[in-house]
C-alpha cells in the first residue's frame, strides 16, 4: 500500500516538474494575442460595391434566417435623387444585437448579396447594453478612396433594373 502512494507521489511530481518546465500555457494577453482559428467568426460588416453604393438590398433574409433573433432590418425605397443600393429597396435601419447575436455566420449564409460578413475581428467590450446594439452606420465599410457614398443621386436606368450585380455574387477580400 506505501509502495502505490509513493508510485502515485512520483507521478505526480513527474508531471508537476514537466509541466514547470515548459513555461506557462496561458498567453499574455495585450501584448501577445493568441492566434485565431481559420473558421473563427467575429465582427460583423456591411459591404459595399466598388461603386460606392451599399450591398444590403434590405430583403431581411439574415433577419429571417438568424437563430437568436439579433437582427432588425427595417426597408426604405431608393429614388434617383437618394440612390443607396442597385434596385428598388435598401436598408433604411440595420441592427444587431450583439448580446443576443451567437456569431453561426446564417446571416452571411442566407445573404443573396453577400453583403453582411462576419470578420476575423473580436467583438468589443462594453459597459452598457446599448453599447452592443451596433448601427448601419457601425457596420457599414467605408467607400473605396475617390468613390462617393451613399446616397448618390443618379438617373442611371441600368441601377434600377437588377438587385443583385454580377459582382455581388462572389466573395471579395476585404
Amino acid at each position: 500500500m506505501v509502495a502505490e502512494l509513493v508510485r502515485g507521489l512520483l507521478t505526480t511530481l513527474q508531471e508537476f516538474l514537466q509541466t514547470n518546465l515548459r513555461g506557462p500555457v496561458t498567453y499574455p494577453y495585450p501584448e501577445v494575442r493568441r492566434p485565431l482559428r481559420t473558421r473563427f467568426k467575429g465582427v460583423h460588416e456591411l459591404r459595399r460595391y466598388s461603386n460606392g453604393l451599399e450591398r444590403c438590398i434590405g430583403c431581411a433574409l439574415c433577419a429571417a434566417a438568424c437563430p437568436a433573433d439579433a437582427i432588425y432590418v427595417e426597408a426604405g425605397e431608393n429614388t434617383d435623387e437618394e440612390r443607396y443600393s442597385p434596385g428598388e429597396r435598401y436598408a433604411r435601419v440595420y441592427e444587431i444585437n450583439l448580446l443576443r447575436c451567437i456569431f453561426c455566420g446564417y446571416c452571411e449564409d442566407a445573404c443573396p448579396t453577400n453583403a453582411i460578413v462576419l470578420t476575423d475581428k473580436i467583438p468589443p467590450a462594453g459597459y452598457t447594453r446599448e453599447s452592443f446594439i451596433v448601427t448601419k452606420a457601425q457596420l457599414l465599410v467605408p467607400p473605396p478612396p475617390g468613390v462617393p457614398g451613399t446616397p448618390q443621386r443618379t438617373a442611371d436606368p441600368a441601377l434600377r433594373t437588377r438587385s443583385i450585380w454580377e459582382e455581388g455574387l462572389v466573395n471579395e477580400p476585404v
